[in-house]
């Protein structure tokens, strides 16, 4: 186990030989479709969403462009916003 814990430490620190199996730019685009999808899924203004997660407007339109590069906590507001839209639309 210690063996595996250090080749994957080797591999992911700077220098390492690691690529990694994806890019970090798709990753946040993706992420930021997903975010929007949902968003116009359950009906919400990127405002409403805004006033319900506590993150302004125009970070969001970065996390939706792929722009911004979004902590798990703010992820964790976002998806309480719209499943909490959700179970209102219920």
């Amino acid at each position: 186990m210690l063996d595996e814990v250090t080749d994957f430490a080797g591999e992911a620190l700077p220098g390492g030989t690691a690529v990694p199996p994806y890019s970090e730019t798709e990753f946040l685009v993706e992420l930021g479709e997903r975010v929007r999808s949902s968003r116009m899924r359950c009906e919400l203004s990127r405002r409403e969403l805004a006033r319900r997660s506590g993150i302004s407007e125009r970070y969001i339109a970065q996390i939706e462009a792929g722009k911004g590069n979004v902590s798990i906590v703010l992820l964790l507001r976002l998806a309480s916003a719209i499943h909490g839209s959700q179970a209102q639309a219920a």
